[in-house]
This record gives C-alpha cells, sequence and structure tokens, in this order.
C-alpha cells in the first residue's frame, strides 16, 4: 500500500508540475501576443467568451486567465463586465484542455518530448526556445495520466481503498467538498479534474462519485482567484467574486441535480470516466451560457458585497534598519526598500492610462500620494547607502551598493515619468476636451499593457535575482523599443490620413509613448547587473543602453 501511494503522489506531483512547465512556457514566450490579444477580443462579450476560452486552452489554466483579467480590471482598461465574459470564457476553455488531454494519444509522447527537447535546447529565440517547453510539458502530461493509472491499478483489489471508495460513492456531498478542497489546494481544476477522470478509468471510482468530485473541482476553481486577489483593487475582486456566484452557485445546483438523477449518468457516455468528463464539459457550456444572461446581476451582487471603502493608509515602515552594522544585512535591507519603492511605481502605473478616458480625482491624489512616498524613500535609501558606504565594504558589497542605488535612482525616474508626465498629459487631454482617437487609444492600452507586464517582470527579478527572468527582462526592452517604433509608424500614418482626434492630441500621443518607454527602461535596469555577472551581457550592451535610455 505504501508503494501504491508513493506511486500515486509521484504521478499526480508529475501532472501538476507538467501542467505548470506548459503555462510557464506561454507565459514566457507569448505572454505578450495573449495579453494583447485578450483584451482586444473583449470589447464585447461574445467575443470576450470566445478569447478567454482559446486563452485557457492554451494556457491550461483558467485561473491564469483570470489573474490576467484582474489586472485589466484593476488597471480600467477592460470593464468589469467584458473581464467577467472572458474569464466564464476560460472555464470552459480549461474543461475543453482537459477534454483535449484525455484524449488516447500516448503513443505520441516519445515523438513530442523529442521535438521539445531538440527546441528547448538548440531554438535560437526565446519563443522557439517557450515552444519546447510547451511540447515537453504536454508530453508530461501524458506520462503522468499514464502513471496514475498504472498507480491506481492495484487499488482495485485494495479493501481499505474499496471501504473508502464505497463510502465516497454513498455521500456525493463530501465527494464534492473533497473535489472543492483538492483544486483549493493544488490551486487547479485541471490538473484535479484529468486525475479523477483517471482513476475513473481504473474503475477506482464510480461515475457519480466521480462526477461530484469534478463539480466540487468547479467549486475550488472558482474560489482560487478570489483568495489571489484579496488584496487587489475592488474593480477585481468583485469580477472573481461574481465568477465563484456564478460557477460556484451552478456547481452546487448541478449536485443537487446530479443527486437527484444520479442513475442516469449512463446517458454521458458508456463508462465512469467517458461519463465523469462529459459531465465537466456539459457544466461549463451551461455555466457559460446561462452566466452570459447573468452577467449584470451577478456584478452587482457582488458590488453589494463589496462595496468602496474610504480607508485610511497607515504610514509604512522603512525597511531600513538604522541600527544594524552587518554590511549584508544593511544591503539586504536596502534591497527590500527597493523593491518596495518598485511597488509603489507599479501601483501608479496601473491606473494611470484610465485617466486618459475617464478623469479621476481620487485616482489623481492617490498617484500625486504614492509619488511623494517614492520620492521620500529614495532620498532614505540614498542617504543610507552613502553612510554605508562610510564603512569597511568588501569589493563584492560595494559594488552591490551601486547597484542598489543606481535602481533606486532608475525607479524614482520612472515614478516621475509616472506623476509629471503621464497624469499631467491625462489632465491636459481633459482640460482642453480633447480626446485620443480609437485607434490611438487602442496603440496606448497595447504599450501600457507591455510595459505593466514588463514591470512585474521587473518587480519579480528584484526579488528573486533569477538569471532567466534577468534577460528575459533585458531582451522585452528591445522588444519594447520595435513596439515603440511601430507605434510611431501607426501615429504617423494617421497624421497623414488626417485624422482629426490624432492631429490634436499628436503631441500628448508620443509624450506619452516616450513616458511609458522611460518607466519600462527604469525598471529594466534591475537586471543588468544580474545579466552582467552571467556573461549574457557585455558591459559595451549595457553603456550603450545608459546612453540610450
Amino acid at each position: 500500500m505504501i508503494l501504491i501511494v508513493g506511486n500515486l503522489a509521484g504521478a499526480i506531483a508529475l501532472l501538476l508540475w507538467s501542467v505548470r512547465l506548459v503555462r510557464t512556457g506561454i507565459e514566457r514566450g507569448f505572454s505578450g501576443p495573449l495579453r494583447t490579444g485578450v483584451r482586444r477580443a473583449s470589447e464585447k462579450n461574445s467575443t470576450a467568451a470566445a478569447s478567454g476560452l482559446l486563452a485557457a486552452i492554451a494556457m491550461q489554466s483558467s485561473t491564469a486567465v483570470a489573474m490576467l483579467v484582474a489586472g485589466f480590471a484593476a488597471a480600467g482598461t477592460l470593464s468589469a463586465g467584458s473581464s467577467l465574459a472572458v474569464i466564464l470564457g476560460a472555464d470552459l476553455g480549461s474543461a475543453i484542455a482537459s477534454r483535449i488531454l484525455l484524449t488516447p494519444i500516448s503513443a505520441l509522447i516519445p515523438v513530442l518530448l523529442v521535438v521539445g527537447v531538440a527546441l528547448f535546447l538548440k531554438a535560437q529565440s526565446r519563443r522557439a526556445k517557450q515552444t519546447g517547453r510547451i511540447i515537453i510539458g504536454i508530453a508530461l502530461v501524458l506520462t503522468s495520466l499514464t502513471m496514475i493509472r498504472a498507480a491506481t491499478a492495484p487499488l482495485q483489489e485494495s479493501e481499505v481503498t474499496a471501504l473508502i471508495f464505497s463510502y465516497l460513492s454513498q455521500d456525493l456531498l463530501t465527494s464534492f467538498l473533497l473535489g472543492a478542497v483538492l483544486a483549493w489546494a493544488v490551486h487547479s481544476s485541471v490538473a484535479t479534474v484529468l486525475a479523477v477522470v483517471a482513476m475513473a478509468a481504473e474503475g477506482i471510482l464510480q461515475a457519480p462519485t466521480a462526477a461530484a468530485i469534478v463539480l466540487g473541482a468547479n467549486l475550488g476553481g472558482a474560489t482560487i482567484p478570489v483568495l489571489l486577489t484579496m488584496s487587489a483593487a475592488q474593480s477585481a475582486r468583485r469580477v472573481m467574486l461574481a465568477n465563484l456566484l456564478i460557477r460556484g452557485g451552478g456547481a452546487v445546483l448541478a449536485l443537487i441535480a446530479l443527486l437527484e438523477w444520479r442513475d442516469h449518468t449512463g446517458l454521458l457516455g458508456a463508462d465512469a470516466a467517458v461519463q465523469s468528463i462529459n459531465i465537466h464539459l456539459l457544466f461549463n457550456v451551461v455555466v457559460l451560457g446561462l452566466g452570459m444572461a447573468l452577467i449584470t446581476p451577478a456584478l452587482r451582487l457582488a458590488t453589494a458585497m463589496l462595496p468602496d471603502k474610504a480607508a485610511s493608509k497607515p504610514r509604512r515602515i522603512s525597511a531600513l534598519d538604522m541600527t544594524t552594522t552587518d554590511p549584508e544585512r544593511a544591503l539586504a535591507c536596502a534591497a527590500r526598500e527597493v523593491l518596495e519603492m518598485g511597488e509603489q511605481v507599479y501601483t501608479m502605473l496601473v491606473p494611470a492610462l484610465g485617466l486618459m478616458s475617464e478623469w479621476d480625482e481620487a485616482v489623481y491624489q492617490t498617484i500625486c500620494e504614492s509619488e511623494n512616498e517614492v520620492d521620500r524613500m529614495h532620498f532614505e535609501v540614498k542617504l543610507y547607502i552613502a553612510q554605508l558606504q562610510e564603512g569597511v565594504l568588501s569589493a563584492a558589497q560595494a559594488s552591490r551598493a551601486m547597484d542598489i542605488a543606481t535602481i533606486a535612482n532608475h525607479l524614482e525616474d520612472a515614478g516621475d515619468q509616472v506623476s509629471s508626465n503621464l497624469v499631467e498629459n491625462a489632465r491636459k487631454l481633459h482640460a482642453d476636451g480633447l480626446s485620443f482617437s480609437k485607434e490611438g487609444l487602442r496603440d496606448l492600452t497595447d504599450f501600457h499593457d507591455r510595459v505593466l507586464s514588463n514591470v512585474q517582470l521587473g518587480l519579480n527579478v528584484l526579488m528573486t535575482g533569477d538569471a532567466e527572468a534577468a534577460i528575459q527582462l533585458v531582451e522585452e526592452k528591445d522588444r519594447a523599443r520595435d513596439a515603440e517604433h511601430r507605434l510611431q509608424a501607426h501615429h504617423l500614418d494617421r497624421l497623414r490620413s488626417g485624422n482629426a482626434a490624432s492631429v490634436e492630441t499628436s503631441n500628448l500621443h508620443q509624450e506619452t509613448i516616450r513616458a511609458l518607454k522611460q518607466v519600462n527602461t527604469a525598471f529594466t535596469y534591475a537586471a543588468y547587473p544580474i545579466v552582467e555577472a552571467t556573461g549574457a551581457l557585455l558591459s559595451s550592451r549595457l553603456s550603450t543602453a545608459d546612453e540610450t535610455g
């Protein structure tokens, strides 16, 4: 029994890791086009749901799509209704992804592994490498499902497991709650469903039991984004709560229907595995269909449950320890304070572009307060580093101290770009009664979203010092520069065509692009010391970056 449980645990662990591997490949190689595609397709609820469906199939995770949408909702670049439509589509997309992965194509595993490993090891471009990562992940998902089936086969002869599963077959409510807990615990309803269907295929779980666990996994899957956005903006939290009300409430109603008609699951397939995955698919199809009609009332209820709060913000306690005499600890304190500077700038940048479309005095005041906080932190970090350099530092410590001070300078500049340029451009826009053209605003929104993604990556680099993420951040700087050139070309095309809105807002449009580019560049500096230490970046490249900004 110990051997069986160990084999099953290992197979499930491989399943979780391989699903994550696919999602990582998508995020690292295709995050930009995916984010842009989802947001652009979300102007109407129908296309928003379709974009969420496709994104979830690609990422094999409705939670990942939900977190993507949370950022859009918080930034004001996607309405609450469209955001909820994307997530409802993503719920069905993750169910379709589960069904695709359960297709009996295990004979392709060797081919997928060979192709995936060859791409990952030999390809020159990052996207080709990440495509290899994705293919490897898919192959390992199929491998893990085979391992689960092999590990659970001996359980059919175990009296203990027979007793446990016999109890679950009689108590579908417990099975339902078990599925919810499992999905929440592993943070993946896809992995939970795949594991349950694999065990059902071996005759370990009866059809009603497997169906109840799968329905519970849908409730658990809807709970995950709610918990992950507890500290996010109210606009994002309401969307996640509305999804929980629709999908979670639907799961409870589906359980009641299953209790009433448990003897009729045979209508959905020939065996327990087929029936449970078909119930999963059918449930999410119905939830999407009904949920689209319930978007407005669900959001109203979520807003009533999560009203706006005018909470006072306590003064933050500095991470700088003035009493320490240990240089390593002092440098760690300075690094923590600089990371907090970056977080503050990020919170300023998220809603800044939304002011271009709709002026909000409260958002403006919040950004100004954050800018004052960033200036204060920058000043204190400079003094702290200067005092630290008066002591005895090793060459490595002195170099790190200078890196921290340099990054702090660039982050302070990023804050200035947001408050002095982006926000002021929005103020001028509304004061003069102007607005960007539809195409111009779409270009700016795309670029703003790209910069937000890179800022998040920069914060990750600041926190972890991960070399691969640092290299990716430097590469993204180059892509941002290319994107800027394309946007400038688009703007000139609109001017030549005589677009009145583009002519009236030409200077503000170009200043906004330049400000966003400067913010992107500022956060990229977090990567340079790390990448240079790996030998992947030449000193000449750094000096060129310093000159061009």
